[in-house]
């Protein structure tokens, strides 16, 4: 291991995830500390319909301070598989279950000061399935036809990462919708 792992704490504990601060040695001797966000994992969702639209979802973040054009996406349960979640996640944040489910990817979000580890899914064959989604959700469905996404991706509009990279795995899946 190129880093020596001298102390682990947990410094807080949120809901989502955790924070844990590491005193380590680095190859060079140096000794320092690193703050890692702990997070359980997530998941992306790519759902196209029968008409070959992408299903986005637009959601208020605060950490960026405006709404954001996403795809739906999110935070596995403890024990959780990845592809219960999406099916979890799309039916809540869309209203539409998937009857195909199939995984493209999966990638570290972060991975310079974080655990969380997406996998990204391609949802087709689509069924009006609402769920009741988190309570301090506050989401707009808007489904977007698959070249007009790709052209908010490519002209900087679409500014969410994982969408971004959701996307690019998806492409030779939809390029053709």
């Amino acid at each position: 291991m190129p880093i020596e792992v001298i102390t682990r704490e947990t410094i807080y504990q949120g809901h989502a995830f955790n924070v844990r601060r590491d005193r380590v040695r680095f190859q060079n001797q140096n000794v320092g500390q690193l703050d890692i966000i702990e997070h359980p994992g997530a998941v992306t969702i790519l759902p196209v319909d029968a008409e070959g639209r992408i299903l986005f979802v637009r959601q208020y973040r605060h950490a960026a301070g405006k709404e954001l054009l996403e795809l739906p996406a999110g935070t596995l349960d403890a024990g959780e598989l990845p592809e219960s979640c999406a099916l979890r996640e799309i039916r809540e944040e869309t209203g539409f279950a998937t009857g195909k489910l199939v995984k493209l990817g999966e990638f570290y979000l972060a991975p310079g000061y974080s655990t969380e580890y997406m996998t990204v899914f391609l949802a087709t064959d689509l069924q009006s399935s609402p769920l009741q989604g988190d309570a301090d959700e506050f989401i707009t469905l808007e489904k977007v036809p698959v070249e007009q996404a790709y052209q908010l991706a490519l002209t900087g509009r679409l500014q969410d990462g994982k969408s971004l990279a959701a996307l690019l795995l998806a492409q030779p899946f939809v390029q053709n919708t």
